[in-house]
């Protein structure tokens, strides 16, 4: 081979592995967010999604090990091969609610909202007795800025978290309240948002929902807005749960510039599936508009 011929080759080659390389280090991102921010997955570092892979080929048609494979997909932020999972599940089982919750919760993790609040209604008519449709069909309605129909939906999700016996029903009365709470003041009701207080007392018995908790005494006046969160030492989760609802309150408290900083602060972040991170992004969006 001549020199230059060799040369040639050389170039293609190390421009081939480049092209590689680079297409290795850029996978394809998640989502485009509403801003147009590239989201990506992570790493299954765990093996979970093979594991749960292989689990369900010994059984294909046991949903159970399919919404096990869609969790697994969820937990590392594969939420479209989630979609696609449990897409799969519904051709199989159409009457299996879980199903449809599940996908919904998706998308609006994919931020598609009229395709969350479908599916969520869809699993409400198959089982109107289960909390968390009823919460993320009321969330797929609040980011959607349909603020009445999330408020009746969320009123529906409060009795059922009220008519829970175990020691969750706190926790779940909690997550509800803080959403039902910023949806009236959303529609400016505070005489509604108010009464969504009189229900929270500082002795309930908080296992998950601290943070909003926490938001909820502080509209109550028992805490400082100082008391929420601490920036510096907070993780990109907290501040996005924490800060929305802070933000919000600024919001419908006349401080429209004091909210847009704490929503610009959250999407500053890297937790992009989080509820509060979605929700300041839809504010920021509507505000682009």
């Amino acid at each position: 081979m001549k020199p230059l011929c060799r040369f040639a080759a050389v170039v293609l080659v190390s421009f081939c592995l480049a092209v590689f390389v680079q297409a290795q280090a850029s996978p394809k991102p998640e989502i485009v967010s509403l801003l147009g921010v590239k989201q990506f997955a992570n790493a299954d570092e765990k093996g979970e999604i093979a594991a749960a892979e292989s689990k369900l080929a010994a059984d294909t048609k046991n949903m159970d090990l399919l919404i096990a494979l869609g969790r697994a997909q969820a937990n590392v932020w594969r939420y479209n091969d989630a979609i696609e999972t449990y897409t799969r599940g519904i051709k199989l089982a159409p009457n299996d609610w879980r199903l449809y919750r599940h996908r919904g919760h998706r998308y609006i993790s994919t931020r598609q909202f009229d395709k969350a609040v479908a599916d969520m209604a869809q699993a409400a008519k198959l089982n109107d007795k289960d909390f968390d449709v009823w919460y993320h069909l009321a969330l797929a309605h609040y980011l959607k800025g349909q603020f009445a129909k999330a408020a009746e939906a969320y009123e529906r999700c409060r009795q059922v978290a009220e008519a829970d016996t175990t020691d969750k029903r706190d926790d779940s009365v909690i997550a509800v309240s803080d959403w039902l709470y910023m949806t009236y003041r959303r529609m400016n009701k505070p005489m509604e948002a108010a009464k969504v207080l009189d229900r929270i007392t500082p002795d309930m018995k908080v296992n998950e929902n601290k943070s909003y908790f926490d938001r909820l005494l502080f509209y109550k006046g028992l805490k400082k807005e100082s008391d929420l969160v601490n920036v510096e030492k907070a993780t990109d989760l907290e501040i996005a749960t924490v800060g929305y609802g802070l933000g919000n309150w600024h919001l419908y408290n006349g401080n429209r510039a004091k909210a847009e900083e704490i929503f610009r602060k959250i999407v500053g972040g890297k937790y992009w599936p989080a509820f509060g991170f979605i929700a300041a992004e839809t504010e920021l969006a509507r505000k682009k508009k």
